[in-house]
């Protein structure tokens, strides 16, 4: 849930200047960016501050990008991912409301339950990937891309005003909380800490309100962006600093930024919206057939519902891999060649995995060159270097669900 690209370093703000507030909370910069309630917090444990999806965010810390990756992946790391847009549907017709965008079924969730589901078109292209939670309080929950955030806000809300013009009964909500990450194998023992509930009941992809560290009114859905175990914790903005530094105060938690985010999803196989899909991609190519409810695909009510279902029977000419190789780093927009040289796809995501050792990448080929163990060539810097189809993800995920 990241967006590529941002890596040139922003200017600090003069000493003692106090942020612009702008709509949702969010503080405004002087470049005219909008910053996380966190952003004073950032800078001042040397966060290297960027521009990202009109953001300023932090791509890293002092101990660096590979040392906050392994961090993550060996102990906990917490992300301050505010920037994603987070959305309350009320209303009786909420669910068959959101289920008139999106592909999943959201009528079967159960109270405090969670999807990743996809916005998609008329075309059958993905708008967006975005977290729907049927809370427990009579709302959806939706958590959305930041870089997709001003197009999927005016897509909620033209709809809701369409249904509610024929009588429905929906609203659309923007929610000024903070969201915070906190990942990696240790995150259970050092939430645990700060909770009278019990984690070990509460599975991936479920969600409860509660207290966190002595700050009431906190959503923790048990998710994340880098294949481990983790949480997502909304909380009220006037006390996110309060909790983050509740949590910094734990020796095993480190800060983490994008950089690290980055590495870390895709060793874990997941989409960069804007990279491995966008409006151009339908789920059959993506992969990602597995978010459409059994339900909807034979209702078929759903935007480019017949573009999808025609796809899946008729197989796509083109299916999203992984790749892996030796040698220099595989990078977006790089080309992927057949053992003759003939162009069979493009990179869409790639960097070196800190934890294998090697190059990891996601793309697009063919379908005929997409088997697991299929020997292709990337070209780099006009030169072709062996690549291999490699099953996803490329370091196993370790997703809690409770016994």
């Amino acid at each position: 849930m990241l967006r590529a690209g941002c890596r040139a370093a922003l200017p600090r703000r003069p000493p003692g200047s106090a942020p612009r507030r702008g709509a949702g909370g969010a503080g405004v910069g002087e470049e005219g960016l909008k910053q996380t309630p966190l952003d004073a917090l950032h800078r001042a444990r040397g966060g290297r501050m960027v521009p990202f999806a009109g953001w300023t965010l932090p791509l890293h810390y002092g101990q660096g990008h590979l040392q906050s990756h392994l961090h993550t992946r060996r102990h906990c790391s917490l992300f301050d991912v505010s920037h994603m847009l987070q959305t309350l549907v009320y209303g009786r017709d909420r669910v068959r409301f959101m289920e008139s965008l999106v592909v999943g079924d959201i009528a079967e969730l159960k109270p405090g339950q969670g999807t990743l589901t996809l916005l998609t078109n008329e075309k059958g292209g993905i708008t967006d990937d975005l977290i729907v939670t049927n809370t427990s309080e009579d709302h959806l929950y939706v958590v959305s891309n930041a870089a997709c955030a001003d197009k999927d806000l005016a897509i909620l809300r033209d709809r809701a005003a369409q249904l509610q013009a024929t009588g429905s009964d929906v609203r659309v909500e923007v929610s000024d909380n903070a969201l915070l990450a906190l990942q990696g194998p240790s995150m259970a023992r050092v939430l645990q800490a700060g909770l009278s509930d019990d984690l070990a009941k509460l599975s991936f992809m479920n969600s409860i309100t509660t207290t966190v560290f002595g700050v009431p009114g906190c959503r923790v859905t048990r998710c994340g962006y880098t294949g481990e175990d983790g949480v997502e914790i909304s909380v009220p903005a006037a006390r996110a600093v309060e909790l983050a530094e509740q949590l910094l105060g734990v020796p095993d938690v480190w800060l983490a930024g994008l950089a690290a985010r980055d590495s870390l999803r895709l060793e874990a196989g997941l989409c960069l919206y804007g990279n491995d899909i966008d409006e151009t991609v339908t789920p059959a190519e993506a992969g990602l057939m597995w978010t459409l409810g059994k339900r909807r695909r034979v209702a078929m009510d759903f935007p480019g519902a017949a573009v999808i279902m025609a796809q899946v029977k008729e197989k796509p000419r083109r299916k999203r891999v992984g790749l892996t190789s030796v040698g220099p780093a595989i990078r977006p927009h790089m080309a992927i060649l057949s053992p003759e040289g003939r162009p069979v796809g493009t990179v869409t995501s790639g960097c070196p995995s800190p934890c294998l050792g090697k190059n990891i990448a996601m793309g697009y080929v063919e379908a005929a060159h997409s088997r697991t163990g299929t020997k292709l060539t990337v070209e780099v810097r006009k030169k072709q270097h062996p690549a291999v189809i490699t099953k996803m993800p490329f370091v196993p995920t370790q997703y809690y669900m409770a016994k």
